[in-house]
């Protein structure tokens, strides 16, 4: 019943256009028939929920039933977010503000608000940080996000600004690692680990590329798993175009055999701040490395699993579902 809910609900709000452009573009690489793609992306919506971006993301088209199971398609991540993540609970994540408030103990860095009654303690700040880093409330994909160098600026008119564009969130800039810097110094390059009911389950380096400040797929950058249990990265790094990296394509560094440092530390932080909202049972952290210590940047209560099980990136062609699975049951075992 809740399959055919969510695929009822995708039909009314489908692309249309999108959808059999999606059947042409398929068609072109494999030369499989139209009307039997047609069907088939019909198919994978009511069997696995996967809609035909799912379809051709994660290229179901050359799959068999067996690693069609194994796929965590956009119904299935939403089925994970409706069971674990308690409504009431999500604007500790989806308000950076609420998020940095709950999780001060794990920013290593300093911030404020402003409330446009507090210019003071923004010019003190701005004494004390030669960089601030200013973001919206709440945004997702770097929008909004605008570092800052405060020297010479004025600081009442930049107070303003700030606040009437809605960047009210201001942070001391993160400061990361060498040894991550150095794959694209102009953005702060995270590691994005998922966690659920207290287990990480998957995690993957971001970075950033072509001198943008921001790591975000989105924004030109680069992804990698990275093993869970070695932390080391065994695949290359794919881009939004799906070119593939075995070094960073503007500074030459290794991304391939890249040992992630202090990767049990990030495990541990992770797993130790999923329990404390365990209401919010299924989240995304952006861990920042730094010299002395991992922190975070930010948590997500929305996990988008676009780039979980992405085909360059799958052993044996299967992906995460399994991983998911056994994390539930440890949780029931405990």
């Amino acid at each position: 019943m809740k399959k055919f809910k969510y695929l009822l609900k995708r039909i009314t709000s489908m692309n249309f256009k999108n959808f059999f452009k999606t059947i042409n573009d398929v068609h072109k690489k494999t030369k499989q028939n139209r009307i039997y793609l047609f069907f088939d992306i019909i198919y994978c919506g009511l069997k696995y929920q996967a809609g035909y971006i799912d379809y051709n993301l994660f290229e179901m088209y050359k799959m068999n039933k067996y690693e069609r199971k194994t796929i965590i398609t956009r119904g299935i991540n939403n089925e994970y977010i409706k069971k674990y993540n308690n409504p009431k609970y999500m604007h500790y994540f989806n308000s950076k503000i609420a998020f940095n408030k709950e999780f001060n103990k794990y920013l290593n860095r300093n911030w404020m608000e402003i409330t446009g009654k507090n210019i003071k303690e923004f010019k003190t700040f701005c004494n004390k940080h030669k960089t601030i880093v200013a973001k919206p409330d709440s945004s997702s994909c770097g929008k909004g996000v605008e570092i800052i160098e405060v020297k010479n600026k004025d600081i009442k008119d930049l107070y303003q600004r700030l606040l009437e564009n809605k960047q009210i969130l201001i942070e001391e800039e993160a400061k990361q690692c060498k040894k991550i810097m150095e794959l694209h110094p102009e953005s702060i390059n995270t590691v994005r680990v998922v966690t659920l009911l207290g287990s990480v389950v998957v995690a993957f380096l971001r970075i950033g590329n072509n001198h943008n400040h921001v790591d975000n797929f989105n924004h030109e950058g680069l992804v990698a798993p990275i093993d869970i249990e070695t932390g080391t990265i065994n695949y290359q790094a794919l881009d939004k175009k799906k070119n593939l990296y075995t070094k960073h394509p503007i500074t030459n560094k290794n991304i391939v055999g890249l040992k992630i440092p202090k990767w049990k530390k990030i495990k541990e932080l992770c797993e130790e701040a999923s329990l404390e909202i365990p209401e919010v049972g299924y989240v995304g952290w952006d861990v920042c490395i730094g010299e002395e210590k991992c922190f975070f940047i930010e948590g997500n209560e929305f996990p988008g699993h676009d780039l979980y099980q992405l085909p360059p990136h799958r052993e044996g062609n299967i992906g995460l579902l399994p991983v998911f699975k056994k994390a539930e049951e440890r949780k029931i075992e405990k």
